[in-house]
């Protein structure tokens, strides 16, 4: 029996005084630094664990949108997004994500509607605990 060749991608990561870490993707050797939060020893200097998580998901809902909107033939300008994280009293975890997206004009009530319902089937949506809390909101400058 032969054994599968590997379909993931890979990352790795290196720890670092100060509660820090160095995370490098293996495909493109990009590196990312993370560091415990603020409020749990950390500086502030850097994203979180949980603020990584965070931002996966509001970088994974943009980007599905642009996706879908390519393959649909929906001319998408630019999305703008911001995320909250709200963690949870002891034992910390995320509590709730708020998800606040800014689209761009000229979308019929059609595509807004298909838009937002792929947002909220992005892969890491789909992958959070169902106790997270996802709050999502869509803004529309017309």
């Amino acid at each position: 029996m032969s054994q599968q060749p590997a379909t993931g991608v890979v990352m790795s990561l290196v720890s670092a005084p100060q509660l820090k870490t160095q995370v490098t993707h293996g495909p493109s050797g990009a590196t990312l630094p993370t560091e415990a939060p603020k409020d749990n020893g950390g500086t502030g200097g850097s994203f979180s664990p949980t603020d990584l998580v965070a931002t996966a998901l509001a970088s994974c809902v943009v980007t599905t949108m642009h996706l879908m909107a390519g393959k649909e033939g929906i001319t998408l300008g630019e999305v703008t997004a911001t995320v909250e994280k709200r963690m949870t009293p002891p034992p910390r975890k995320i509590g709730e994500l708020v998800l606040s997206i800014l689209m761009p004009s000229g979308l019929t009530k059609e595509q807004r509607t298909t838009l937002e319902k792929i947002a909220h089937e992005c892969p890491v949506a789909r992958s959070l605990h169902p106790d997270v809390k996802v709050t999502t909101s869509f803004g529309y400058p017309d």
